[in-house]
């Protein structure tokens, strides 16, 4: 039985080598794969602010001066303004003014302060051509008695802005800015009375959400004292949401649409949301006044799909709420504010609130 045993044993342990040639190699590979994933996996949650926030790209981006872009802006005038967020963070703004654009004393005066959020790159100076184009059309068809003024945000970690951004930081800094809009503009502008959260990209989340975090509680504590300029959603007339996407969450899907891929699965472990959908849900949830929405989409945009546009109006739509959107052809992502048609699609939006 031994001498048996010593004629198969090298043949069984040649067997067993013959197996492990073939099994080894799937193996390894498997978990290289496996660990590349979730290596991956970790890198996108671990560093997910620096993926969603980009303030640097392109390069020297934080160093734009607001005066490099004054010849294309006038004859508007933009001016730097440092407010400070609730949690003590420092942040600027930029801040238009134009020239006999304020009603005389002994008209009936109405001024429209919209608060513009940008995308999630870059700094401001850059988009001030645009903005003041915008304000440019909107003050030459107004009544002499109304004014615009426009207050760009721009975010903690953005431009001069201190702090790091996050979703948490960059509310309260939207939350400072509204305040500023109705509550700090310089004495020679007249008392807004009508407010409008204008959002491009990521902004148009901030807008919404911004708009949905001003409580009914705090709205019926400050109601009835306009003199004060009490910050009320009561005075958020409209939302313009300019090629929004409806979550984070959403654009994760969106990036990867291959179910086999893990990162579409990372939803729970997001820090940054922008749920436009749910802030939606909160502010047609509210007893006090809804705001109107236009919602533009671009025809050729090469970063948020259409669908985004379509699922945002039927959850106005949904909600009752009044909602129109806008097709602009042949923009790309960034370039709506700079087409004809959607420059006269927010001229006329911004303009019915005058």
């Amino acid at each position: 039985m031994k001498h048996v045993c010593k004629i198969y044993t090298p043949l069984l342990h040649t067997r067993r080598l013959n197996v492990s040639a073939w099994v080894t190699p799937p193996l390894v590979f498997t978990g290289l794969l496996l660990s590349l994933w979730t290596y991956k996996c970790f890198m996108l949650v671990l560093f997910q602010n620096k993926i969603i926030y980009m303030p640097s790209v392109p390069p020297f981006s934080r160093s734009e001066k607001i005066k490099d872009y004054e010849a294309q802006c006038r004859p508007v005038r933009w001016e730097e303004t440092r407010i400070k967020a609730a949690d003590g963070v420092e942040v600027a703004l930029a801040v238009s003014s134009l020239a006999g654009s304020k009603p005389a004393a002994s008209e009936t005066q109405k001024h429209v302060a919209i608060v513009y959020f940008q995308g999630n790159g870059g700094s401001l100076p850059p988009r001030l051509p645009a903005l003041s184009s915008i304000l440019k059309a909107l003050q030459r068809d107004a009544p002499s008695s109304t004014s615009f003024t426009i207050v760009g945000l721009s975010y903690r970690g953005f431009w001069t802005s201190r702090g790091r951004p996050s979703e948490r930081g960059i509310g309260r800094d939207a939350d400072a800015a509204i305040h500023y809009a109705l509550t700090d503009l310089p004495a020679s502008y007249v008392q807004p009375t009508s407010l409008i959260l204008w959002g491009q990209s990521i902004g148009a989340g901030v807008a919404t959400s911004a708009a949905a975090a001003i409580s009914p509680a705090r709205n019926e504590a400050t109601t009835g004292d306009l003199d004060s300029k009490q910050h009320t959603r009561s005075q958020v007339s409209g939302l313009l949401l300019e090629t929004p996407f409806v979550s984070v969450r959403a654009m994760l899907t969106t990036i990867y649409p291959q179910k086999w891929l893990p990162y579409r699965y990372l939803g729970p472990f997001l820090r940054n949301h922008w749920d436009s959908r749910a802030a939606l849900k909160r502010i047609a949830s509210s007893p006090i006044s809804i705001p109107k929405v236009l919602i533009l989409q671009a025809a050729n945009d090469e970063l948020v799909p259409n669908t985004q546009s379509l699922d945002l109006e039927g959850v106005c739509r949904d909600l009752q709420m009044e909602v129109q959107r806008k097709v602009v052809p042949n923009a790309l992502h960034t370039e709506v504010a700079t087409k004809a048609e959607g420059r006269r699609a927010i001229v006329n939006f911004l303009g019915a609130f005058g």
